[in-house]
């Protein structure tokens, strides 16, 4: 069996529980260390039991707690080099058997997970976003990055499970308290998808097999999640996709986790 849950998204932080047949992972690590171990509790799971925590990138809302986290149960971190080049300057000591350096837009397999990290486009060291592939099961992290290319769009496509940038809306964000450098720098191609670039993004991928669609990233400040949702299910919609019946749209929870998802 395959389970998913997010535990927490948003600009504030964010982190995703994976399980696969008993093997447990989780990818970010955005909160403190005594948060990440409430959220896992509150999915009904036992921190210690984690196998591993996949980084995407090194900013601090996906890497505040994976330090502590690693030294108090012992756990392996994956990320690549440049993540590791950003993360080591706050990680703390981190045991050297557990630390894992994979290579992007290369498959590598954890015990009975094959994944395939992806690169992105955001303003980060090496970032990624992840495909899983359990079994004839698919799932796709896909957050922080300026543009969806080609490339990803065909790596990510036939997925069970979207966790998929929606971080603004563009009027809000024109509109809103932020200097004119840090919109500008949201809007660009190594910030951060709205709304409206996540729903046509969505709509080149999506089969209408039931997928698992979660809005993910949002942003405190220049979103809402009625906002997000209402905007990309309007857009899906005049693609002729039925968000009751074709999909299932979600939008993951800023300071709690979803709903545990069974594959």
């Amino acid at each position: 069996m395959t389970k998913f849950a997010t535990l927490s998204s948003g600009s504030s932080g964010n982190s995703v529980f994976i399980e696969h047949d008993g093997v447990k992972v989780i990818v970010d690590c955005g909160f403190s260390g005594r948060t990440i171990e409430k959220l896992i509790k509150d999915i009904g799971e036992d921190p210690s039991t984690i196998d591993a925590i996949f980084l995407t990138h090194e900013h601090t809302d996906h890497v505040k707690g994976a330090g502590i986290i690693s030294r108090r149960f012992d756990i392996p971190i994956f990320a690549n080099e440049g993540t590791w080049q950003g993360f080591a300057k706050v990680s703390g000591k981190i045991k050297e058997e557990n630390i894992k350096v994979f290579k992007s837009d290369n498959f590598m397999r954890f015990k009975n997970m094959d994944i395939l990290p992806i690169r992105i486009h955001h303003d980060a060291n090496e970032p990624v976003g992840f495909v899983f592939y359990l079994n004839n099961k698919k799932i796709t992290l896909l957050t922080d990055t300026g543009y969806v290319d080609q490339k990803m769009l065909y790596e990510i496509k036939g997925s069970d499970i979207y966790y998929f940038e929606a971080n603004h809306d563009i009027e809000a964000l024109k509109r809103g308290p932020y200097p004119f450098s840090t919109k500008k720098r949201i809007m660009s191609n190594f910030g951060h998808l709205s709304n409206e670039q996540s729903a046509n993004y969505l709509a080149d991928i999506i089969q209408g097999r039931r997928e698992e669609v979660f809005l993910a990233h949002l942003s405190n400040i220049n979103n809402t999640p009625d906002l997000s949702f209402a905007t990309v299910d309007e857009i899906l919609t005049s693609y002729g996709l039925d968000t009751k019946k074709d999909i299932k749209l979600n939008v993951a929870p800023r300071n709690k986790p979803s709903e545990v998802i069974k594959l």
